[in-house]
């Protein structure tokens, strides 16, 4: 079952996005086959990264958190909030 993960960074703590960006990316390179869509939201001007949002396929919500837990960006404090939701795929349909 998909899982999205919606990750929220605490504000002004850009740096500490830098500093753990290639761990971040490396850890999601393990995942890559249950990734359906990952990548970071912006601010109102389109600039600055305020989060991050990641759609994954689990066998379990325990599997989705342990995940979002194991996530470098996390282990270094960047996000004020994670929120994880169960969500069902429904277009494009599969063919």
């Amino acid at each position: 079952m998909f899982f999205v993960i919606d990750c929220v960074d605490k504000a002004g703590h850009a740096e500490v996005r830098a500093a753990n960006r290639e761990a971040h990316l490396d850890y999601l390179s393990r995942f890559k086959e249950r990734i359906c869509v990952a990548g970071p939201t912006f601010g109102e001007d389109g600039q600055g990264m305020n989060g991050s949002v990641l759609i994954l396929d689990f066998a379990d919500r325990g599997a989705a958190e342990d995940f979002a837990a194991g996530d470098p960006y996390r282990q270094a404090g960047l996000f004020e909030t994670v929120t994880i939701r169960q969500w069902k795929k429904v277009f494009p349909m599969e063919e």
